[in-house]
């Protein structure tokens, strides 16, 4: 049934046009969509980067400075935009939502500042991360800062349901993250393993952001559990597309370097599905290319060559566009409105994007 609904929804995607019965979603402008998404929402979104700014004050000089550094590094916002949007598309009048939507920032950002001094990274989005700049140190204790910022917003907010999703999604998170530790650089790795990573680790948050916007509105649980679902699903199609990005000719045009997964030892789906579909020489290759990060400069046009051979880039794409076809059915749960109509298209953003 699942694979019968993905089918149908990609044929509509493909032709540029989703019709739920209802209405007609045209999502063939990417930027557009989140253009759209932030036009809704956008005195909203405005607020919420005060609190972002007013919440980044210590006397300890260091912690605005690297806080201020990873904040404004390019970030699209888009977990707060999730929080703003659910809310008001299920019908919140007051402004619970800004808050809340600081919070869920400040975790995501809090994480970023961990995984970059986990994986050792020099670059985040296209500049030096702020563990190259400030060192590991600085880095891991403002991200813990951040963290207790989050929670302070939480208390404040005063909801037990609330404090409840965003401290589980925190603790899943970093939960995540010992999991892909554990599996880091082990080409052994397989499809499920690496799915329980990437909802964790990315995911969850989506999902709580997305279920916190129906909380607050007071909507019912079958409308909280869409929301969730739809946050969920969005989250994993999303890193799903960012782990193609990183092999995507796309990346160059833009700029950017391909392959730093590849350089790191990353196992990311399309690596997965090449190994599991290698004969002997090839998952020696993986192995020393991945596991012993011994690699020449010509490795990564071969790990490219292999992965065009088994076709993994179209399929993990095609995973990406089976999870988003059902993040669109979750949000056809809720009657038209522009706000849906927003979220709707931002699952097409989020899978057609190439940055």
């Amino acid at each position: 049934m699942l694979c019968l609904m993905s089918r149908a929804v990609n044929q509509l995607v493909d032709a540029g046009i989703v019709d739920d019965g209802d209405e007609k979603v045209d999502v063939r402008s990417l930027d557009g969509a989140l253009d759209a998404l932030v036009a809704l929402v956008g005195d909203d979104l405005a607020a919420v980067n005060q609190l972002i700014v007013d919440n980044m004050h210590s006397p300890v000089a260091l912690i605005p400075q690297l806080a201020r550094y990873i904040v404004a590094s390019g970030g699209k916002r888009l977990r707060p935009l999730l929080v703003l949007a659910s809310a008001r598309m299920c019908g919140h009048d007051g402004g619970r939502q800004l808050g809340l939507a600081a919070a869920v920032e400040f975790i995501h950002t809090a994480t970023l500042l961990h995984d970059d001094v986990v994986d050792n990274s020099d670059l985040r989005r296209g500049k030096a991360s702020a563990n190259e700049v400030f060192g590991n140190k600085p880095s891991v204790l403002v991200g813990d800062f951040l963290f207790a910022r989050a929670f302070q917003l939480m208390v404040r907010d005063g909801s037990l349901e609330v404090l409840d999703i965003l401290s589980n999604a925190s603790a899943v998170i970093a939960e995540g993250e010992v999991l892909q530790l554990a599996a880091s650089n082990d080409t052994t790795t397989d499809e499920a393993v690496y799915l329980d990573v990437v909802r964790a680790k990315t995911a969850e948050l989506f999902s709580a952001a997305c279920r916190i916007g129906a909380v607050v509105a007071a909507r019912p649980a079958e409308d909280r559990q869409a929301m969730a679902d739809y946050g969920l699903n969005l989250g994993i199609a999303f890193q799903l597309v960012d782990d193609v990005l990183d092999y995507s000719a796309a990346q160059a045009r833009l700029g950017k370097a391909v392959g730093d997964d590849f350089r790191e030892g990353k196992i990311t789906l399309p690596v997965v599905l090449a190994v599991a579909l290698a004969d002997e020489e090839e998952r020696h290759f993986w192995r020393r290319c991945l596991e012993d990060l011994d690699q020449t400069p010509e490795d990564l046009d071969r790990a490219l060559a292999l992965m065009a051979r088994h076709g993994t880039l179209d399929t993990a794409m095609a995973r990406a566009r089976d999870y988003g076809a059902r993040a669109t059915q979750a949000m056809l749960h809720f009657a038209p409105s522009p706000e849906r109509q927003a979220l709707l298209d931002i699952v097409q953003f989020c899978i057609g994007r190439d940055y």
